[in-house]
């Protein structure tokens, strides 16, 4: 019996171990403070961004794992907004934020903003002054920036940081009274000039900011920096786990250092604040994760608002756009975005991700769950001379071939049908298996044809083709499996509809388009990045199809319906090709 339970025990560690072996180094250190009663065992997150933008591909990463292992863990995230700096935020992110973030399929447990702690934040500010561990200081940006020193030189004093206490306290009420101009002060903390960590060297932890709040309106003249209001405001609503990039790793010792002080001033469960919930033997963790960084994408909001503005792109949801909004309009799925997220994993190293692998992820998930349906985007008649006028049949179209249960539906086909011109050859190579004189090939889900000639017009520009079809040919019949070695689609002119077609691409030519950094990085823009194909025909099936709705045009790749889309007037995006042709380019 006892070797039994010994054996059950080791098996037991065995699959543990090599759970732990499978779990990326977040989840090993949330298992581990489970397994402590960190933080009374509790698991809270937040995704916190500043709507100063929309959020693009990069977001999509921190919102799986914020919310993602909130759930995985029985634990909550909220969604709290960073809005520190009315001079760039707006009401039209917060929206766009929230629709983004439900497309990709989560539910934030509460909706906060750092707006709501700003008076928490500013008596803690004045605590600070009046322990003498906070200044007002009058100096220059510039001025601050060059007594910093350097990573390797001890910054000096600033003429004012032994302002006395009642002066410092004085003016910080004058700043936010609205009687001095943006940038004449700021309220530094008083912490370590010497410091290695740069961060430490007295950083700003309040500016003057005159432009109206989206939410406080005129209120506040003062706002809180980043580094000071971040931290206490996962105090202030219990988050257990807080996770950034990995640029913020050294700004984590601050973190730290602002809640110790916090602590101080102010005492676990007692500091005076109106906050949502206190928390006993609770403090916030900060843990550092690698960023997404995209092959041919540029990801700074900065840049992505200098392409909307100087209209190099058509909006934020321009579908070249590596914004969420872009690659949804793009016909992007949010569960190819989640598998390549769960490709790519969390690491503490910095990388470049090829997106090929994006795409890749995108044309995996479509494949099985496109319907197949007929497009013609360079069309030229092939007229059927042996097939009666004004006869129409109808062919079943397989729906998708990937997926049994999606059954089927009807394609017209007729003496007059549309094809791709690229499926015509007059004077064609050897080893051409399409149309060309003389030459047979199947038309999908129909007929066997032979090509007999062509007309031209003055310029010499094919502009009919014509065959013969064999009857016994027809798909489903004796003669059906009948070989040869060309397939290709086709539309019937009676019952095509005509439509427009964006064939989008990568928007940069080069795979890191600021990797010189003294070239503008739009010298690098892909000048064939969009194509609009405007004598379109599409089959009779897609006369209801609806904004976003995804399809596989064969042979040819996945497209959307674009919300552009009317009555009448059909514009598709082309999602992604067949095939990976930006490598084969390449030689890879």
């Amino acid at each position: 019996m006892q070797i039994e339970t010994t054996k059950k025990i080791m098996s037991e560690n065995v699959l543990t171990e090599e759970k732990r072996k499978s779990l990326n180094f977040i989840e090993q250190m949330i298992e581990s403070d489970l397994a402590a009663g960190r933080n009374d065992g509790r698991v809270q997150t937040r995704f916190p961004p500043e709507p100063n933008g929309y959020l693009h591909i990069g977001h999509a990463k921190a919102i799986c794992l914020d919310f993602g292992l909130a759930k995985k863990y029985g634990g909550t995230c909220n969604l709290r907004f960073d809005d520190t700096n009315p001079s760039k935020e707006d009401v039209e992110y917060v929206d766009s934020i929230q629709e983004d973030i439900k497309w990709l399929g989560f539910q934030w447990a509460d909706v906060y903003y750092a707006s709501d702690y700003f008076q928490q934040l500013y008596d803690f500010a004045v605590r600070l002054i009046q322990a003498g561990k906070a200044y007002i200081d009058e100096q220059t940006s510039e001025q601050i920036a060059q007594q910093k020193g350097t990573p390797t030189q001890a910054g000096t004093e600033s003429p004012f940081r032994n302002r006395p206490a009642a002066e410092s306290l004085d003016l910080f009420r004058r700043m936010n009274a609205g009687e001095f101009e943006e940038g004449a002060m700021t309220l530094r903390a008083k912490l370590d000039m010497t410091s290695p960590n740069m961060h430490f060297r007295d950083p700003i932890i309040y500016r003057i900011i005159k432009t109206p709040h989206h939410r406080t309106g005129t209120q506040w003249k003062v706002y809180p920096m980043y580094d000071f209001a971040h931290g206490q405001s996962d105090y202030f609503e219990g988050v257990t786990h807080s996770w950034c990039t990995l640029e913020f790793e050294v700004h984590r010792p601050l973190y730290d250092q602002f809640i110790d002080l916090l602590l101080d001033e102010f005492g676990k469960g007692d500091d005076g604040f109106d906050r949502n919930k206190v928390y006993d033997n609770y403090r916030p963790y900060q843990t550092e994760f690698n960023r997404l960084n995209l092959t041919y994408t540029v990801m700074s909001k900065r840049k992505l608002l200098q392409l909307v503005q100087e209209k190099i792109v058509s909006g934020w949801d321009d579908p070249r756009m590596p914004t969420l909004c872009g690659y949804r309009r793009r016909g992007f799925t949010p569960e190819s975005i989640h598998n390549f997220i769960n490709m790519i994993g969390y690491t503490k190293y910095d990388g470049i991700i090829d997106v090929a692998l994006l795409e890749h992820a995108v044309r995996d998930d479509l494949n099985a769950r496109a319907n197949r349906v007929a497009a013609v985007l360079n069309p030229v008649k092939l007229i059927l001379t042996n097939y009666p006028e004004g006869k129409v049949e109808m062919f079943d179209s397989v729906n998708n071939p990937e997926d049994p249960s999606a059954g089927t539906h009807p394609i017209a086909f007729s003496r007059e049908l549309y094809i791709e011109k690229d499926d015509f050859m007059e004077d064609a190579p050897k080893n051409y298996f399409r149309l060309t004189p003389g030459q047979e090939v199947r038309l999908r889900c129909s007929y066997i044809i032979k090509c007999t000639g062509c007309q031209k017009d003055g310029n010499g520009e094919i502009t009919e083709i014509y065959a013969e079809y064999m009857p016994e040919t027809k798909s489903n019949m004796p003669d059906c499996n009948r070989k040869v070695k060309g397939t290709i689609h086709w539309v019937s002119v009676a019952h095509a509809l005509p439509a427009e077609v964006r064939l989008y691409d990568r928007l940069f030519r080069v795979e890191n388009p600021l990797e010189e950094k003294d070239t503008d990085f739009r010298e690098f823009l892909n000048p064939d990045s969009l194509k609009i194909l405007t004598n379109c025909f599409v089959e009779e099936e897609l006369k209801n199809a609806r904004p976003l709705e995804h399809f596989q045009f064969q042979r040819v790749g996945y497209f959307n319906v674009d919300p552009d889309s009317r009555d009448g007037k059909l514009i598709f995006n082309r999602t992604i090709p067949l095939k990976d042709t930006w490598n084969k380019v390449k030689g890879k």
